[in-house]
């Protein structure tokens, strides 16, 4: 698992530095040429960068030249002599601001130097290199950056749910939480019983934890989650009601920017492919924005389809998703594109960056490869991470990272430091088949498998929302377990929200890899599946110990986190002792009981022995949790701590605090 640093303000400068005489570190990359006094401006040459557009970072001198000269409606010149020069010796087009003016964020868009960010466009017969060369050759370029494209990192592939009419009735047998959504028993990532009835092979407890979790916490509006991806249809019977919406834009002028945010008419988000607030679907074949959206907040107990993470209760009180797109239905997208919707989310409220694409198996390989390639965008990233939210339970943002889908080390950007890089984790607690695996990656989620089950069934995929009028089908991939970690931390949130609690971005990326049930004992042997691709059908699971990260993502252990409430973790029917004296840290020479109330002795099946010497042990038939309390006295007054019993098919090595 990687370390972080949130401390980066100045990691261009030492991308800058390392990259002065780098040679071809990709194979897509080509070497800087010319005399070194230019070398370390430019900070990577990117062969499928697309022509006539470059990225440029100017200094602090020339940018206030820039802005009060240059004209909006023809941003030809910049009004410096030398910058003008070579601007009309490459063609120049345009000369415009990545990110554009907010009058409500420029303060910290300044403070955090992304104004100095311009994309220059300039005649297409130029040749990238020598436009490069020039530009950093003026004192007033601070760096010079190509615009790669970003690959989604997925295809389209999806299995739809038969349309049976089930979503417009409500099924008679209560689920989860008694929630009412027809196909939530077919979630098995949410509640794994082990039913081979459903997918083999299988195992119980393979699974977020999350019927616990509900018990405490189904989401809240307050809490935001930006989706960058394909679009999500904010009129999805299943994802309407929990849908992020701009009330200024709502209720102003049609092509009016009523908020001042630099977006006109952006709504429920913003389409950052064509610069428009009209989003592009493309029919089935972009499900995959909708597909992740719903895992985080589809619409529960609306008598429906499925069931969201933290998708409420049923009283449009489930946590709310911005739909960024920066992919279109078969497209890719530029770094600058995906910076802008980066920003975007930060600057219009988004606590959570749900990220489930890549720059792929050609891109960097390490971390500062990644800042010399995408500068902009990991500028970006810093200011979602970093950037203060008074108000909000989490004071900045957490980017979340799909790892990718290569069998192989994981992706860029998910593996830089800042981010959460996620792996995928199949129905049985062995890794999917294709999931990405590195000592960068930080923690894992279910994200399905459809080429391992040998019944060929799809239901060994992720079933969540798919665009009208398919609506509901299964996909599998590094990209549908991201969600899961994202719905997780929406769902924290909301709880931290309801408590009154705020958390550092540190501090709560902390807690959320900690909260985690144990993979690495289950890696052991081999794992035979379909041969696809360059796969073999056979995985040695012993590879993958620790490479998957922390383990597997555990709602429920995050939101006791969130509570405060230190965890007893049991396995099914095993003993286990533990000394209640740990709980009160160094007042041990007290006595102490511990007190567990009947419905959660009934729930877990649970029975006890205590030797008087505080000490006491305990054994659980049913998976599943509990709030106890340890009670004593000191000098007279009366001491209690709650603490959460946790039955689990497997204790992770983390177990007890959180």
């Amino acid at each position: 698992m990687k370390t972080i640093n949130l401390k980066l303000g100045a990691f261009l400068l030492a991308a800058a530095a390392l990259f002065g005489c780098t040679q071809d570190p990709t194979e897509n990359a080509q070497p800087n040429i010319g005399n070194d006094s230019v070398e370390h401006k430019i900070l990577f040459a990117w062969a499928e960068a697309p022509a006539g557009e470059l990225l440029v970072k100017l200094s602090d001198e020339v940018v206030a030249a820039v802005e009060q000269n240059i004209a909006p409606s023809n941003a030809t010149r910049s009004g410096v002599e030398p910058f003008d020069a070579v601007l009309t010796d490459i063609g120049v087009l345009s000369l415009e601001r990545v990110f554009p003016y907010d009058k409500n964020n420029e303060e910290e868009t300044r403070a955090y130097g992304l104004h100095r960010w311009y994309t220059v466009r300039f005649d297409s017969q130029v040749s990238l290199d020598e436009a490069a060369h020039k530009l950093a050759g003026l004192d007033d370029i601070a760096y010079v950056q190509y615009n790669p494209h970003v690959e989604p990192m997925f295809d389209n592939n999806f299995v739809p749910v038969a349309a049976t009419g089930a979503y417009d009735r409500i099924e008679t047998r209560t689920t989860m939480s008694g929630f009412n959504d027809p196909e939530l028993k077919s979630q098995w990532h949410y509640k794994n019983t082990g039913d081979e009835t459903l997918v083999k092979p299988i195992k119980a407890g393979c699974d977020i934890n999350l019927e616990s979790a509900w018990e405490l916490c189904t989401g809240d509006p307050r809490i935001i989650v930006a989706v960058t991806d394909q679009p999500v249809d904010p009129s999805h019977e299943d994802i309407a009601d929990n849908m992020w919406i701009n009330d200024k834009e709502l209720n102003g002028s049609e092509g009016v920017d009523d908020d001042g945010n630099g977006y006109k008419d952006d709504i429920h988000g913003y389409n950052f492919v064509n610069n428009t607030n009209t989003f592009v679907y493309g029919g089935d074949t972009a499900s995959h924005g909708m597909h992740v959206a719903g895992t985080i907040s589809a619409v529960n107990n609306n008598g429906k389809g499925v069931c969201g993470i933290a998708g409420g209760s049923g009283k449009k009180d489930g946590v709310k998703i911005m739909t960024l797109q920066i992919f279109g239905p078969a497209g890719s997208s530029t770094t600058a594109q995906v910076a802008m919707a980066i920003k975007y989310a930060a600057d219009n409220g988004a606590s959570i960056l749900q990220c489930s694409w890549g720059l792929g198996k050609t891109g960097p390989s390490t971390d500062q490869q990644y800042l010399a390639i995408c500068g902009v965008e990991a500028d970006a990233f810093h200011y979602f991470i970093t950037k203060p939210r008074p108000g909000s339970p989490l004071n900045g943002g957490i980017a979340i990272v799909a790892g990718g889908n290569d069998s192989m080390a994981c992706d860029y950007p998910a593996a830089y430091p800042e981010m959460v890089c996620v792996t995928s984790v199949s129905t049985d607690f062995t890794p999917s088949t294709f999931t990405n695996f590195s000592a960068a990656a930080d923690i894992a989620a279910p994200g399905g498998d459809l080429n391992y089950h040998n019944d060929r069934s799809d239901k060994g995929g992720i079933l969540s929302t798919l665009l009208p009028p398919t609506n509901y089908g299964y996909m599998s991939g590094t990209s549908m377990a991201c969600p899961h970690v994202s719905g997780v931390a929406a769902l924290a949130l909301s709880y931290a929200k309801q408590l009154g609690k705020t958390f550092e971005p540190d501090e709560f990326r902390s807690m959320l890899l900690a909260s985690v049930s144990d993979l690495d004992s289950h890696f052991t042997g081999t794992k035979k599946f379909r041969p696809y691709s360059t796969l073999n059908g056979i995985m040695e699971l012993e590879n993958y110990r620790g490479k998957m990260g922390s383990g597997m993502v555990d709602a429920y252990k995050l939101l006791l986190a969130v509570r405060g409430t230190p965890a007893i973790v049991v396995a099914p029917n095993e003993p286990t002792t533990i000394t209640l004296s740990e709980y009160y840290s160094d007042l041990d020479k007290l006595k102490y009981l511990l007190e567990i109330d009947n419905e959660t002795v009934q729930k877990l099946g649970l029975t006890e022995s205590d030797d008087n010497n505080g000490k006491i042990t305990i054994t659980c038939t049913k998976q599943g949790a509990g709030i106890a309390r340890i009670r004593s006295s000191v000098g007279g007054t009366s001491m209690s701590r709650e603490v959460a019993i946790i039955c689990r098919a497997k204790a992770a090595a983390n177990g007890g605090w959180m």
